[in-house]
């Protein structure tokens, strides 16, 4: 049977969509990236924007840095956060478009 998929090439990048799936696989992680899909944030402003308390934020940035999906900078105090690869920005704007409602004209 032909799928027109091939096989090989899925197996060597499951590992890979796989991760990516999971670092989505999380209300907050979920929101975090889209918000990070549109500027680098501190901590602080991803709390403000997000509304999640900061014990829990820190535990889902932990997640995300293990997932190896953000970039982190430090300045000063500061610790800035940005999405790693630009397939996951392609990702979030590709859930994007299927599952948020479009403005009513």
């Amino acid at each position: 049977m032909n799928t027109g998929l091939e096989i090989t090439s899925m197996r060597d990048s499951a590992e890979v969509v796989v991760s990516i799936l999971k670092s989505l696989a999380n209300t907050d992680r979920l929101l975090i990236l889209c918000h990070l899909s549109q500027q680098e944030l501190n901590v602080s402003q991803i709390e403000e924007i997000t509304d999640i308390k900061q014990p829990t934020l820190s535990q889902q940035l932990m997640m995300l840095r293990k997932s190896d999906v953000v970039n982190t900078r430090r300045d000063g105090k500061q610790i800035y956060y940005s999405i790693k690869d630009e397939r996951m920005v392609e990702v979030l704007n590709t859930l994007y478009q299927l599952y948020c409602p479009k403005p009513r004209l």
